[in-house]
């Protein structure tokens, strides 16, 4: 569940004389192939500690539920079966699927699940640096489908109803799993926190003497260069889509990690698509959604959840931005 290192956030070390008693802890460790960041304010350093490691080991724990790349994982048990019988689900894993269906149903397909066996695809063409074979890709785009999955709510039972399905949970996991940590966060009593795994961002409260964590946005097609303005959130998630890391080239062209559920081939347009939502979950699906949709439906989708939506676009040469009317709300200028 490899996803570019897209935001940058800035920490400020300012405190209110009313929260001198609080310290902030900042722990990082490699998780899901990037590092795993964890930021919060705390009074005591040996629970700080304990509670980081708490948090990790709740990471290591859902990964091994959720990742397609754990041979043992829940996930991938539940696709050995597919074309065969159903897997009655842990909550985290019927929970997550049932979040999957809700966001492919409010998408209309655009974000979709079931694309593993095409995502495979790829992930292989770029490592090897050899672009698929179009048959192949047609091939695999027939086991596609979230219409073939069948979720019983009462008994938790899910089924895969063609041979050959696989699913991927890239693009919602990491949000999924940062938004999780949050709440255990929320569960101990820390109310000051942010979780960023690479690039997926929850937060609640803000550091001390502030008015909210704030966040800075790449260019796209840039791994260094930012975004003018950056933003400043509390009790938010912002994350941050583009190509500028996983991608392959071919006749000209750079298709990118994100796969149209539609075509089964990488999207081509260069976009940066920044969303803030609810939760961690919805801003990680929703960039998905948002980088394959047009432009007016991008924004609509976005305001049906009640979140917002940045579009930066190279267009001829030149960048264009398109934004949801709240967006703005959240601007504010660097220093």
């Amino acid at each position: 569940m490899l996803r570019p290192y897209f935001l940058t956030v800035f920490i400020s070390l300012l405190f209110l004389c009313s929260h001198a008693q609080l310290q902030r802890f900042t722990y990082t460790m490699p998780k899901m192939g990037s590092p795993f960041t964890i930021i919060f304010y705390a009074a005591d350093s040996a629970k700080a500690t304990a509670t980081a490691n708490e948090c990790f080991s709740l990471v290591d724990s859902l990964v091994n539920i959720l990742s397609d790349y754990t041979d043992s994982s829940e996930l991938n048990r539940l696709c050995a079966r597919a074309g065969n019988s159903s897997l009655v689900c842990s909550p985290v894993l019927f929970d997550i699927l049932m979040q999957s269906e809700k966001a492919w149903q409010k998408s209309r397909g655009s974000f979709d699940i079931t694309l593993g066996p095409v995502t495979r695809l790829w992930r292989k063409a770029r490592k090897e640096k050899k672009f698929p074979d179009p048959v192949a890709i047609k091939e695999k785009l027939a086991l596609t489908g979230f219409s073939k999955v069948r979720i019983d709510t009462i008994t938790q039972a899910v089924s895969l109803q063609q041979k050959g399905m696989q699913l991927d949970l890239g693009g919602i996991g990491q949000g999924y799993i940062a938004q999780q940590v949050v709440n255990y966060l929320l569960h101990q009593h820390i109310e000051n926190a942010l979780t960023d795994v690479s690039g997926d961002i929850v937060t609640i409260g803000k550091p001390p003497g502030t008015k909210g964590w704030t966040v800075a946005i790449n260019l796209p097609e840039s791994e260094n260069e930012l975004l003018p303005k950056h933003l400043l959130i509390t009790n938010k998630a912002v994350t941050t889509s583009g190509d500028v890391y996983q991608y392959i080239e071919h006749d000209g062209k750079k298709y990118s990690h994100i796969v149209d559920p539609a075509t089964g081939y990488g999207i081509t347009s260069q976009r940066n698509v920044t969303v803030i939502a609810n939760d961690g979950t919805t801003a990680d699906w929703l960039t998905k959604a948002c980088s394959i949709l047009s432009i007016p439906k991008a924004k609509k989708l976005a305001g049906s959840l009640h979140a917002e939506v940045l579009i930066a676009e190279i267009r001829k040469g030149k960048l264009v931005y398109y934004s949801s009317k709240g967006f703005s709300a959240y601007w504010r200028k660097r220093n």
